[in-house]
């Protein structure tokens, strides 16, 4: 199984926002048995780069890069660029 994380400061709010709305997608497109998103807070980013596949970032800029596929949870809270954005993490993924 594969795993995305989605991380904001606190890990409460906006990650689980958008974790929901990835869920959503995947259900949409039957992959849910197949992904398991967690979201948690930034500084638990570190214990998770061994078992994460790719990571979703709230964070607007600044923040410290990691060996992981990263992509913005932005367009997952706006909806703006959503279906693009979830589309390169299938990618990221191989699932599209």
């Amino acid at each position: 199984m594969k795993t995305i994380i989605v991380a904001c400061g606190g890990g409460i709010a906006t990650s689980q926002t958008v974790a929901v709305k990835l869920g959503n997608l995947l259900d949409d497109r039957g992959l849910r048995g197949q992904v398991a998103v967690e979201a948690i807070n930034i500084n638990s980013i570190p214990s998770y780069l061994d078992t994460a596949d790719a990571y979703v970032s709230i964070a607007q800029s600044g923040e410290t890069t990691y060996d992981l596929p990263t992509f913005s949870g932005i367009p997952f809270l706006t909806g703006m660029g959503a279906d693009e954005e979830f589309d390169k993490i299938l990618t990221a993924l191989g699932l599209a």
